[in-house]
């Protein structure tokens, strides 16, 4: 028995470790839900859950614990992006970028865009059409510590009309109402937490019941890209949970989609109804038209391997090769107003950046897409946060466990020195990441 007393001691040590207490004492913290940001405030982490928040005179620091400044910087709860594609890391070359990287979206693409969605103080992501097992199990390597990046809820494929040769893995093709019953039934089997539909317009009336009726038999949300106005019309007929995106040409909303929005308001009980505009993909495009030298920082491609940086960089040198946007710079002038008719049709706004799309790096994404809402929008920066926190998780049905600094609710917090209220933009300079208790960075 000589190895009782060291395996005892192993057993024991673990245990402590377990059982740490971690404080973040002396920053301002916004909560989450949009109450009077805390000053001088203490919010007091044991072992993956918030223990206690508040001011300094009102939340006491256990003995022994491990105490971290946050003087002078702001401690809120860790982003969530609703609208992220982490089988694409921001490549401008649709053809190569499927031929060259599309096998290789579990083991090398999925686990990049994970780890730099979790650095830039991204907790929770929305993953968006990815191959179905590779979503799945990048979830759960995440669940084990396998590799480091958010709190993964997946769709795996996105169910549509027209797929491309060569994206048959991330998109599925729908042939009548029983194919599609069929298929959702499967990624329902594999567990994905949401089904994705593209190209609504293009479904038949048969087709679309089969599938929203399987989802909802099955528990799943169900949620579509907004790229016509037939897809909002139909959508808000069938009570679809929410729309991705913000297509649909250069010009602002149609009538006959904003009619649809606000008639669902007619009924005495509406369903929520969600929308993550992801307004940031276009314009960070056009930014980077005018200027890319924000490319060249190497925080940009930090996580990234060398090659696959070079790559990237490469088809981004010239932007007018790139065509995975439809007019850009005439689309980026009516972005604000588009967001503009979903709030006043007080549609659930989520914070989703399209994170992946040409140019733009996980990295970068979400806090670009929280600066853009309020600098170039006038969104008050509170409700941005708000839809990147609290409400995120509230649409996703995880209210209960995260998205706000409450005790009790999962350890996702980050802290950036200054005072974010007034410069959102210093998230992009995230300095404490705190993931479920764990510290990773």
């Amino acid at each position: 028995m000589r190895w009782a007393l060291p395996a005892l001691a192993a057993i024991c040590m673990g245990m402590a470790a377990q059982a740490a207490t971690l404080v973040l004492s002396g920053g301002t913290v916004i909560d989450g839900y949009g109450n009077p940001p805390i000053a001088d405030g203490v919010v007091v982490i044991e072992n993956d859950r918030i223990l206690a928040v508040g001011g300094r005179d009102q939340v006491l620091v256990p003995d022994g614990a491990e105490v971290i400044s946050t003087e002078g910087m702001t401690v809120m709860p860790g982003l969530w992006d609703m609208q992220a594609s982490l089988m694409r890391l921001g490549h401008g070359d649709m053809a190569r970028w499927n031929e060259i990287y599309g096998p290789l979206a579990e083991r090398v693409v999925m686990p990049i865009a994970a780890r730099q969605l979790l650095q830039a103080g991204v907790t929770s992501v929305r993953d968006t059409a990815a191959p179905l097992e590779a979503a799945v199990n990048v979830r759960r390597r995440i669940q084990e510590h396998l590799i480091n990046g958010p709190t993964l809820y997946v769709s795996g494929p996105v169910l549509r009309k027209l797929v491309s040769p060569g994206t048959e893995e991330w998109q599925w093709a729908v042939k009548g109402a029983e194919d599609a019953r069929g298929k959702v039934a499967r990624l329902a089997g594999a567990g994905v937490d949401y089904l994705l539909l593209g190209e609504v317009d293009l479904w038949t009336a048969e087709e679309l019941t089969a599938a929203v009726n399987e989802s909802r038999a099955r528990g799943l949300p169900v949620h579509a890209y907004a790229d016509r106005p037939a897809d909002v019309e139909r959508g808000v007929v069938l009570e679809f949970d929410g729309f991705l995106g913000t297509g649909m040409g250069a010009a602002a909303f149609p009538d006959s989609v904003v009619l649809a929005l606000r008639q669902r308001l007619l009924d005495p009980a509406p369903r929520p109804l969600t929308w993550s505009p992801a307004i940031s993909a276009v314009l960070n495009f056009e930014s980077l038209r005018r200027n890319a030298e924000p490319l060249d920082d190497p925080r940009a491609t930090a996580e990234m391997p060398p090659l696959v940086a070079a790559d990237i960089l490469g088809s981004l040198a010239n932007p007018d090769s790139v065509t995975w946007y439809e007019m850009p710079s005439v689309r980026a002038a009516t972005l604000c107003d588009k967001l503009g008719q979903l709030v006043d049709a007080k549609v659930g706004l989520l914070l989703g950046s399209d994170a992946g799309a040409p140019g733009h790096l996980h990295s970068r994404a979400t806090w670009q897409e929280i600066d853009f809402w309020v600098h170039d929008c006038g969104i008050p920066v509170e409700r941005a946060i708000q839809a990147a926190t609290h409400d995120a998780a509230v649409a996703m049905g995880v209210g209960h466990e995260s998205g706000t600094l409450t005790p009790g609710k999962y350890a996702d917090v980050i802290a950036v020195r200054g005072d974010l209220l007034r410069h959102p933009d210093l998230l992009q300079f995230v300095d404490i990441v705190i993931k479920r208790g764990r510290r990773i960075r």
